[in-house]
């Protein structure tokens, strides 16, 4: 079984932070069929933060200055990938300038354009600063106009079951009197 393969070659801890709490595999991008050549075992916080589903903490990834070094390819390419990210860090450059990957390693690396990103992350979030999620429920604070319909979304309405806009984090869509409208999340508070 692939969990066991990978808990027993990372001795039960995250390939890349050593951290031996919520593990699960990884399979590195890209990828269709999971192996043990083409998966690691990480925690959930590396997860969150290679997902771009969590900001990056840069301290977090001070130790991929010992774990780059891994025999194991994949590891090597997802400690490139997220030292790339991080290239703005001091310590981050000076580790990228001296990892080295085969030829074929490096070319897997910049496959998925990754590298090509810097560390920040940006979310849904409210007038606030409160971060957004599908499914929250959030309240107007400004009386809206809605383009194109006869509807005048009042101050204080509260919208149900938000979506966000995948493309767009300034932009969330609501229903509002039984039509769904785009709205502007500067417009808004979690409710």
């Amino acid at each position: 079984m692939l969990l066991d393969d990978l808990k027993n070659r990372s001795e039960n801890q995250c390939e890349l932070c050593r951290s031996s709490e919520n593990l699960e595999i990884y399979e590195v991008p890209p990828t269709s069929n999971p192996s043990l050549d083409n998966s690691i075992l990480i925690c959930s916080v590396c997860k969150g933060q290679i997902e771009k589903t969590e900001q990056i903490d840069p301290e977090h990834w001070k130790v991929l200055g010992e774990t780059m070094w891994s025999e194991f390819a994949t590891v090597q390419v997802v400690a490139w990938r997220m030292l790339s990210r991080l290239r703005n860090e001091a310590w981050a450059a000076n580790n990228l300038d001296i990892l080295y990957l085969d030829d074929e390693t490096l070319e897997w690396a910049k496959k998925t354009g990754d590298h090509e990103a810097d560390a920040t992350v940006e979310f849904h979030q409210d007038s606030n600063g409160t971060r957004l999620f599908e499914g929250d429920t959030v309240v107007l604070i400004k009386t809206l106009d809605v383009k194109g319909s006869s509807i005048s979304a009042k101050l204080g309405t509260v919208v149900k079951n938000i979506r966000l806009v995948p493309d767009n984090t300034e932009q969330i869509e609501g229903k509002i009197e039984g039509q769904t409208i785009v709205i502007l999340t500067k417009y808004l508070r979690k409710g």
